[in-house]
């Protein structure tokens, strides 16, 4: 089984992992910062988005992509700063949260669908996609909070975590980003996908904050391994050499208050013998 350290600590509350360029990069929600973070754990500040930032990805020209979660907005970071690259408030139902960008710059990014945190009544949601000069539109819909999400190495499969639904779902991928042949990938019994991961072999790795575990989930919904967590594990990423380094972000809490309070949330690391694959 594979064995964790502590890789990076004192974090508000860390989500959307990301390898890029030989660093891990991350958001610390609670505490508005997007990091990057060196091999030696050493955290440098990307950039401050006020509106808590999620997920993260690219465009072919290496500009960053970030999800401000509350403005519902796709934020491009230039040389000279943060700009809007998209506003999706009008297209997405509630706050945004974690996304994929594919190698040519189309975003998929979730939401909510309704208010988590104040245990409002439960409303489906969608998947915008936002292509690179800004334009969005919906491509699916009827989500059960959907979130993390990963787009397999050939571009033809989009797999979609529902937290609420308790399943990953897997959508076909049209050459202008549109989605399609929606199926149950994986049910997952109690687990609560949120950040996931894809592998070589085609399994995804899955945080499960709500059971404190980590799943190595095939097609199909066979759990290969299964990896308990004193803390919740809340995202995951595949990085570092051959991207055999499992990163797994944990948080004691899901209060954004407690979670400043705290300052508890960490980023383990450990080695697989799979590496990463895919999207992002």
């Amino acid at each position: 089984m594979t064995q964790f350290k502590v890789f990076v600590e004192g974090l508000a509350f860390g989500e959307g992992p990301r390898w890029h360029d030989g660093k891990l990069y991350l958001s610390d929600m609670h505490a508005h910062q997007v990091l990057s973070v060196d091999s030696a754990g050493r955290k440098t500040v990307v950039a401050e988005v006020a509106a808590w930032p999620s997920g993260l990805g690219w465009l072919p020209d290496g500009r960053l992509l970030i999800v401000s979660m509350t403005d519902r907005k796709l934020l491009r970071l230039d040389p000279d700063g943060l700009k809007t690259h998209a506003d999706i408030s009008k297209l997405a139902s509630f706050h945004c949260n974690d996304m994929v960008t594919d190698p040519r710059g189309r975003a998929y990014v979730g939401n909510f669908g309704y208010d988590l945190l104040t245990n409002a009544p439960k409303k489906p949601a969608e998947l915008v996609l936002v292509n690179p000069d800004g334009s969005a539109r919906v491509v699916a819909g009827d989500l059960d909070f959907p979130n993390g999400t990963v787009i397999t190495p050939d571009g033809k499969t989009l797999v979609v975590g529902e937290s609420m639904g308790h399943r990953l779902t897997a959508f076909a991928i049209a050459d202008d980003g549109s989605l399609s042949n929606r199926r149950v990938w994986a049910e997952l019994g109690e687990a609560v996908p949120d950040g996931i991961a894809l592998d070589a072999e085609g399994a995804i790795w899955v945080a499960s904050p709500f059971t404190h575990e980590l799943l190595r989930v095939r097609d199909g919904g066979a759990v290969a391994e299964r990896i308990k967590f004193d803390s919740m594990p809340i995202a995951c990423a595949m990085g570092g050499a051959g991207r055999r380094t499992l990163y797994v972000l944990t948080s004691e809490s899901i209060n954004p208050d407690e979670c400043r309070a705290r300052r508890s949330a960490k980023v383990y690391a450990g080695e697989v013998a799979v590496g990463g694959a895919g999207c992002p």
